[in-house]
Formats: C-alpha cells, structure tokens, sequence
C-alpha cells in the first residue's frame, strides 16, 4: 500500500484557527469572541468549523443560549495555548536578537585592559543591554586578530591595532603613555622621571614579539629614537609576568602607564623622557558585519580618551 510522504512544510493546524479557538474557548459566547477577535460572528463560526474538519470531531456543543467545550475541545485546548505562547515568544526573541538587544556576543581582549577599559565598556554595555550573554576570552593581540578574521570571535579589545587590516576595522578608544618599569633598588628609581636614553645598557624584559607585533615594534622604536636597540634578556607573555621578572633584577621594561595597577613592593614605575610617546588601545571587529550587536557594542564604546 502506498502511502503519502509525511509534510513537514506547514504546521497540521493553521494558527489564525488556533487563535480564534482559543478565544471562543475562553470566552464560550461567539459574540464576545467575535468582538475580541475583532471580527463577526460568522467567519469567526467557518474558522471554528474548518478547525473541527482537520480534527475529525466537534470542538464544541452548541445549544441555544451556550455553548461547550467538548472532550476532544478540553483536550486541545492546553496544547492551542502552548502553540501560541511559544510562538509569540519565539516572535520576542527573534525580534530582540534581530535588533540587538539579545543574543550572544563573543569578546577576546589583551589581559592589561582588564586595568584600564574592559570593566567600565563590560558595566555600560551590560546596563543598556542586560539580555545579551557575553563570553569573555583572554588573549594576546595577534591571536585576537586571527581569531576575528576566522570568526571565532565578535570584537577584539587590544593594543597597537595594525594600520594595514582591510579585513577588520578598529577604533582607538584609550591613549595612554608609557612608563619604565625598573627595580625598585635600581639607581633611576630615585627620580620622578627617567631618561629613556639612561635605559641604553640595561637588559630589558618585553612580551614576546609573535603575541603582539605592532605593540612590541613600537616599544624597539621608541628605543631606536632614542639611540640605542633593547638587549631583550627575557620575554614574558603577561604584564604581570614582566614586572615580576623586573622586581628579581631580570631586566628593566617600558609599558603602558596603567601597568602601574600592578602592586609589586619591588618595582618601581616611572615617567620616561621625553614626553609623547603613547600607545593606543582600540576595539576591533570584521568591516562585513552586520550583526547589530556588534553595531551596539560599538556605540557603547566611547572615544578616544586622553
């Protein structure tokens, strides 16, 4: 015997007829039905008639004067409502991850941000979007950057941003200077300031080229301007990791003023001259996106501050 393939493209029971069961269910008066439904009374009796054909019984007794719910109308009833409630919320949520307000949206951000922009950018963004989940990830510049083109993340918060992207856009939204990180033994630790030229024969404790280029490139040209090039005696993955090596006497260092945040009894940090050097903190995210909850981020995120 053969038999008609199962339709899976159209729901058994239209839910214009599902809506109107229900009202006339909760209501058990066709005229107040009618009325709620914004309707008359007789295609609201063809939508309860076509819905009782698809069925195969009698939804409801009708009497003079009343009508009923019928067994087969009681027990369609809850399944009706579930229908419609999991259909209008399904409309709300796709209509606020349509525009921003939910979803989920993936972060990697360099770990020294977490002492300068990430909390307050995390605090706004949460305050006007509360419904959006967000992931934070930890990682270096130049993985943010992979991680971004391959799609793995949304935005990326991170220094030195490269000037030559067409993939990614970027938007500064942090300046800061940088500052020596010394021992706090060391003889320039005394004054208030330090010459970069007085750090030409000092061993110095950087992060590893390969984890952020363009951050460690500017930190080797500050050097250059200044006339000599960094003797690198230890690469260290985090800042924190630096000033550690720093305070044992490992080497001296040069990084961003709000490393200062890392409280080491033994390391002294101090401003360089002269004065002007800066390194930039910017969010950046895929130029083709067009998920709104980027484009919210991004108007959460302020402009570049001093």
């Amino acid at each position: 015997m053969r038999m008609d393939p199962v339709r899976t493209d159209r729901p058994e029971l239209p839910l214009p007829q599902l809506y109107a069961f229900t009202v006339l269910a909760e209501e058990l008066h066709f005229g107040r039905a009618a009325a709620r439904l914004g309707t008359a009374q007789p295609p609201l009796s063809q939508q309860i008639r076509r819905l009782e054909d698809k069925v195969g019984h009698a939804l409801f007794t009708r009497e003079p004067g009343r009508i009923a719910l019928t067994p087969a109308g009681r027990e369609l009833l809850p399944a009706a409502r579930r229908a419609l409630t999991g259909l209008a919320e399904g409309l709300a949520a796709s209509r606020a991850v349509g525009s921003g307000r939910a979803g989920r949206l993936r972060i990697g951000f360099a770990a020294s941000l977490a002492l300068t922009v990430l909390p307050g950018l995390l605090r706004d963004h949460r305050e006007r979007y509360p419904d959006v989940h967000l992931d934070i990830l930890e990682m270096t510049s130049a993985p943010q950057l992979t991680a971004l083109r391959e799609g793995t993340i949304d935005i990326g918060l991170l220094r030195e941003p490269p000037a030559d992207e067409a993939e990614l856009g970027f938007r500064t939204v942090l300046s800061e200077p940088f500052v020596a990180v010394l021992p706090a033994a060391h003889p320039l630790a005394a004054g208030r300031s330090v010459r970069l030229a007085d750090l030409a024969r000092e061993p110095f404790v950087l992060l590893p080229r390969p984890v952020g280029p363009a951050l460690y490139d500017r930190i080797v040209d500050l050097c250059t301007d200044a006339g000599f090039t960094p003797r690198i005696a230890q690469h260290a993955v985090e800042w924190q990791t630096v000033c550690a090596l720093v305070e044992t006497g490992l080497g001296v260092s040069l990084a961003p003023a709000s490393i200062r945040r890392i409280r080491l009894k033994g390391v002294a940090f101090r401003r360089i001259r002269p004065d002007g050097a800066r390194t930039r903190v910017a969010v950046a995210w895929r130029a083709d996106d067009r998920n709104p909850l980027v484009a919210n981020l991004l108007e959460t995120v302020g402009t570049e501050s001093p």
